[in-house]
């Protein structure tokens, strides 16, 4: 009775062990910007992804003043990221730079390492250039201070 037992538990030891040995990376997440100067959040909404603002290194202007988008709404949480999937590796959207809200077309797309390839364009994407993003591991303040 016992070996039949052991049998199905190595069964099912064996047959999630590849699951979680090749799991693919995902683009949801938390990912710090090619600069080091913010955290963005990547996560579903509805069928497409939305990136949010959730870290920056200078939270606070020098008077206290928390940076703004030039609408005056708090960089802290603001969206900036929508795309939606192009094919099963990429996804096509927009991003906003949120210093002087300049919209550019993007595709995103994870490499072999783990790391976020976002190319910002006008017109096409060879008009454009590419930024790395890697996954931040570190934590944000509630005023979105990067630790």
């Amino acid at each position: 009775m016992q070996l039949p037992l052991r049998r199905l538990a190595l069964a099912a030891l064996l047959a999630c062990a590849p699951l979680s040995a090749h799991a693919a990376p995902s683009i949801f997440g938390r990912w710090l910007t090619q600069d080091r100067d913010g955290v963005i959040e990547i996560q579903p909404c509805g069928a497409e992804l939305c990136g949010r603002i959730i870290g920056l290194d200078v939270p606070h202007l020098p008077g206290g003043e928390v940076p703004r988008d030039p609408q005056g709404h708090p960089q802290c949480g603001l969206q900036i990221l929508r795309a939606q999937p192009a094919d099963a590796q990429s996804w096509d959207g927009r991003i906003t730079d949120p210093s002087d809200s300049t919209s550019w077309h993007c595709t995103l797309r994870l490499d072999q390492h783990g790391e976020l390839k976002l190319r910002g364009y006008v017109l096409a994407p060879v008009f454009g250039a590419t930024q790395t993003w890697t996954p931040y591991a570190g934590t944000t303040g509630a005023d979105c201070a990067m630790k």
